[in-house]
């Protein structure tokens, strides 16, 4: 039986989020600056010569219509491929935190059956494909670090010096389409140029989404305020509950406040499956 096993899917971290206006369709427009995280999702694949779609939890239950089950079925309504897969997916980005976990799920699951089905897509479509399923799939889908503009669906790619970096999560998670609807939240932000952002981008910019996100979840708030009081700039990633700070290599980190999960990672120059598909 042909399969992959091990097909790695990155996190990813918002080095600053600004909203910078609004459609007239209500769409919010972005800017920010996306960097792939050595925090990984597994996933694993075989395949089903007769056709048909499964997949099975190995860590956390996802829902039994994620996107990694939509975009199986996505690639194959759009080949006429009759091929199936069975997937099995070890969980491990937390759910809700701001770092892309189903969307950098669904880019791993597009690039595997690309080649387990040997569809030979370029990535100019699977990208298609992907923006159908979530704003954020092909920034997966592309390999790079990328500056991000207009709805979240402009890609310029970016290198970022290789840093490391506490996140803490709380154990509840914040919804998106909430944060977007405050009243409060700040939707006129200094739109920012990508030449100051490269002098310091550890440093630069905040998250316009944080202080609507403080007042919704108190540990949000109790995750920046730890991390600040240990002497680290702290902010919020994308639209979850997770909170990060740019730490030494050297810095002594010592144990996170109680129904917090903490983990020290690297960023990545580039997609692991960078080079899967041309």
């Amino acid at each position: 039986m042909k399969t992959l096993f091990d097909v790695p899917a990155p996190a990813k971290l918002n080095l600053f989020l600004h909203i910078v206006g609004r459609r007239s369709d209500g769409y919010h427009l972005l800017e920010s600056a996306f960097m792939l995280m050595d925090w990984y999702d597994t996933l694993h694949f075989e395949l089903r010569p007769k056709g048909g779609i499964s997949r099975e939890d190995l860590s956390v239950l996802l829902p039994a219509n994620d996107l990694i089950v939509r975009a199986a079925h996505a690639l194959v309504q759009h080949t006429g491929c009759t091929q199936g897969v069975h997937i099995s997916v070890e969980k491990r980005i937390p759910t809700q935190a701001g770092m892309g976990g189903g969307s950098s799920d669904a880019a791993s699951t597009l690039i595997a059956l690309n080649r387990l089905w040997a569809l030979d897509l370029p990535l100019k479509q699977l990208t298609s494909i992907g923006l159908t399923l979530g704003a954020d799939v092909p920034f997966f889908l592309g390999g790079h670090n990328a500056w991000v503009t207009g709805i979240g669906e402009k890609l310029t790619p970016i290198s970022i010096p290789v840093g490391q970096f506490i996140v803490l999560k709380p154990s509840v998670g914040i919804d998106t389409a909430q944060i977007f609807s405050h009243p409060d939240l700040k939707r006129n932000s200094e739109s920012a140029k990508l030449s100051d952002f490269l002098v310091s981008p550890f440093n630069f910019g905040d998250n316009a989404l944080q202080h609507v996100s403080q007042l919704l979840c108190q540990d949000v708030k109790i995750a920046i305020d730890w991390l600040q009081h240990l002497g680290f700039k702290a902010k919020m990633t994308g639209s979850g509950s997770a909170v990060f700070a740019h730490v030494s290599q050297d810095a002594i980190i010592p144990q996170a406040p109680r129904h917090f999960h903490l983990r020290v990672c690297h960023s990545l120059a580039v997609h692991p499956l960078q080079g899967w598909c041309v």
